[in-house]
């Protein structure tokens, strides 16, 4: 069974000041292990004079792949806390870098996790993340008497239409969540009196983002 997951979609910065030390968290979409060690990489060069460069990265789905990094603070203290605020929000592609410059005083271990854990907070609040939902890429195919009754079923399931084709019959394309197949299939069947023909394409996923559909195509 295909499950529903979330990804980082657009990274951004999030920025706070814990005891005059600046915490500044960067997150970018990755979807391999090269990529996260490449972003990491290029945050340690754009903040090299930074006390510290820790980071949190999740891979897969199902979050298979998963690494954090202290970076030289205390143990447990950063790239944990980090990961833990990623796999509660349970985004998967998604790779942040906190960098820290210190303010000259001590924060203790539990200020150092708070800290750390609040600045990925912060800057998850200005990224972009998508529900990736499973569907399937249908073709209706019907005569000019039924396509009316089918757009009505297919507005009422809130379901979003493709490619429309127009030749001596109609041919509809549409994106339909998994869950919904049954019953659309059951709809279009009994309001054509099964003259028109449903035929399933393809699997992808996808999301929703400013009502447009974005498909992920596996």
């Amino acid at each position: 069974m295909r499950n529903a997951y979330r990804i980082l979609y657009e990274g951004a910065v999030g920025e706070i000041t814990e005891k005059k030390s600046r915490f500044i968290a960067t997150f970018r979409p990755v979807k391999t292990e090269e990529e996260a060690a490449a972003f990491i990489d290029e945050l340690r060069k754009k903040y090299w004079d930074a006390s510290h460069n820790c980071y949190a990265w999740i891979i897969g789905k199902n979050g298979e792949e998963k690494r954090s990094s202290d970076d030289g603070e205390p143990s447990q203290t950063a790239g944990k806390p980090m990961l833990d605020v990623l796999e509660r929000e349970n985004i998967v592609n998604i790779c942040v870098v906190v960098t820290r410059y210190f303010g000259g005083t001590l924060l203790g271990t539990g200020g150092l996790v708070r800290a750390y854990s609040s600045a990925v907070k912060e800057g998850l609040n200005a990224c972009t993340v998508l529900t990736i939902e499973p569907a399937k890429k249908v073709s209706i195919l019907t005569d000019y008497n039924g396509i009316g009754k089918i757009q009505y079923i297919l507005g009422q399931l809130d379901m979003k239409t493709l490619e429309s084709n127009y030749t001596d019959r109609v041919e509809l394309i549409v994106l339909v969540p998994d869950e919904k197949l049954g019953k659309l299939n059951a709809e279009i069947t009994e309001a054509t009196s099964g003259k028109a023909v449903m035929t399933e394409l393809f699997e992808v996923y996808y999301s929703i983002l400013n009502k447009e559909v974005i498909l992920f195509e596996e």
